[in-house]
Parts: C-alpha cells; structure tokens; sequence
C-alpha cells in the first residue's frame, strides 16, 4: 500500500481519483490545489503526488518544483489537459511523470503501481 497525495481543484476529478486509488488498496489523501498540497505534504509523508497541471494559486509545475526539492523520494505523476509539451526543465526528473487527459481511470491503480516500481 502507498500513500498517495491527489491534487485536483475539480472536485468530482479529484473524487473519482480518489475513490479508484482507494479501492486498489492505497491511503490517499487529497488536496484542491498545490498550497493545500503544501500543507498536507509538511504533516504527512507521501509515496506519490498526482497533480494537476492547471490550477488556481499554484499550478502542478510548481508544485512539482516545490515537492521534489522538500521531497525527492517522492514520485510525481502529471496530469494536463493542454497541449503534450515538455515538462519544464527545472523540474525534469526521474521522479515526474506526465498523463495527458482524457485519461483511463480504471488504468490509474496499474500506472501508479508501474511508475513507483521504478527506480
């Protein structure tokens, strides 16, 4: 079982998410965007951080720049709906990972378990 942190500013996204990951066996935890995320993260260790990209206050990018450096053991798995660019290159790393929505929900408990398999 992991911990995983899901970080959506869409509720029902965010829910959906959530109750997938739960039903395949991992505590997850949620926030609505990156500074609830923040503050989540300072209280409680996390395997994965799955986030969005386009968010109020603090988008994804940020969040993933924040997360790896406080963080670096932690996985980070993207998620956008805009165009397939690079992610950017302060924060490239073993550890990011992107999906790009609309994306299989039923496949997320599989990817998540792939992508915190890796070294």
């Amino acid at each position: 079982m992991a911990v995983i942190l899901v970080v959506e500013d869409e509720p029902l996204v965010r829910m959906v998410a959530v109750e997938v990951l739960a039903d395949a066996g991992h505590k997850v935890l949620e926030a609505g965007d990156g500074l609830e995320a923040l503050d989540v993260l300072r209280s409680t260790a996390a395997d994965m951080l799955i986030t969005d990209v386009q968010m109020p206050r603090m988008n994804g990018y940020q969040l993933a720049e924040v997360s790896i450096e406080r963080w670096p053991a932690m996985k980070v798995l993207l998620v956008t709906g805009y165009a397939r660019d690079a992610v950017p290159a302060g924060i490239a790393s073993a550890a990011i990972h992107t999906i790009h929505k609309p994306y299989d929900i039923d496949r997320l408990p599989a990817l998540v378990t792939e992508l915190l398999n890796k070294s």
